[in-house]
């Protein structure tokens, strides 16, 4: 049996304003290794992780 837990976040403002930068720098990284990931198919045909 799989069990989850969710629990509810209530972050001071300086804890929202840290979380949001953070959030934003992690989108930041996918986005660009999400379009590393795109120019390196479309150049070699082939996944990124090929050998």
């Amino acid at each position: 049996m799989m069990q989850a837990f969710k629990f509810r976040l209530y972050p001071t403002t300086t804890q929202a304003i840290q979380l949001n930068q953070h959030i934003g720098s992690c989108r930041f990284v996918y986005n660009w290794a999400l379009d590393q990931k795109i120019k390196t198919y479309e150049q070699t045909g082939g996944s990124i992780f090929q050998i």
